[in-house]
């Protein structure tokens, strides 16, 4: 939490940009048991109707450091101190994937995963959004838990499908992969389905005390 701070009017004269509208603006971070933050979610049927991949406009270098979104995730994630060729190339590092329990050591046997797909968001409401919304959605490196490095194999198995349809193969994931679902969700206020709120809700019973942080997309 921020601590407040007082500020002379001296100090708004001298510094007319360092007062607090602009922490005002700030999206407030929230924490939930999961079983509530299932029932945060709002509700609505899916509808994939005029969904194109293309319409989320993904990895790209916001930034402009020269690192794209997939190389973004792989740095971040990797255990070790990853190696990085010329141009932002990730060619080595070690990475867990939390789906299946694998390490890997090479880049190449990783997809960089959207927790909730991009057909999923499409589905949940992204298709009102504006193009420039879903490209922000498609490359969020400001919550950790929206992309993943996982296994090619494990992330091909989910596909486009929510937890009504598919889990992570290790049962001991299945907790942690609910709570960043709907996080995720939550941020950027994706509805769920019927069924898909019945798998969560179910989730959430074996879960215990798993809590759900999340803080409101821009």
């Amino acid at each position: 939490m921020f601590s407040k701070i007082a500020v002379t009017a001296a100090a708004l004269l001298a510094f007319p940009f360092a007062a607090a509208p602009a922490a005002a603006h700030e999206a407030r971070a929230e924490s939930l048991p999961l079983a509530e933050a299932v029932q945060l979610l709002p509700s609505a049927d899916e509808s994939r109707e005029g969904y194109q991949r293309t319409s989320f406009k993904h990895w790209v270098d916001a930034d402009r450091d020269s690192c794209h979104t997939r190389s973004e995730v792989l740095i971040a994630e990797s255990r070790v101190e990853p190696t990085i060729e010329a141009g932002c190339k990730v060619v080595g590092g070690e990475w867990y994937s939390y789906y299946d329990g694998v390490t890997l050591t090479a880049p190449g046997g990783l997809d960089i995963d959207h927790l909730v797909p991009l057909a999923e968001a499409w589905d949940s409401s992204a298709s009102d959004w504006t193009a420039a919304r879903r490209e922000a959605y498609a490359n969020d490196l400001d919550a950790e838990r929206s992309l993943v490095a996982v296994t090619a194999r494990s992330n091909r198995s989910k596909s486009d499908q929510d937890p009504a349809d598919w889990q992570p193969p290790l049962a001991d994931a299945r907790c942690t992969y609910a709570t960043h679902w709907v996080a995720t969700k939550l941020r950027w206020q994706l509805a769920a389905d019927d069924r898909e709120r019945d798998a969560l809700t179910e989730l959430a019973v074996g879960c215990g005390q798993e809590t759900v942080d999340y803080q409101s997309a821009p």
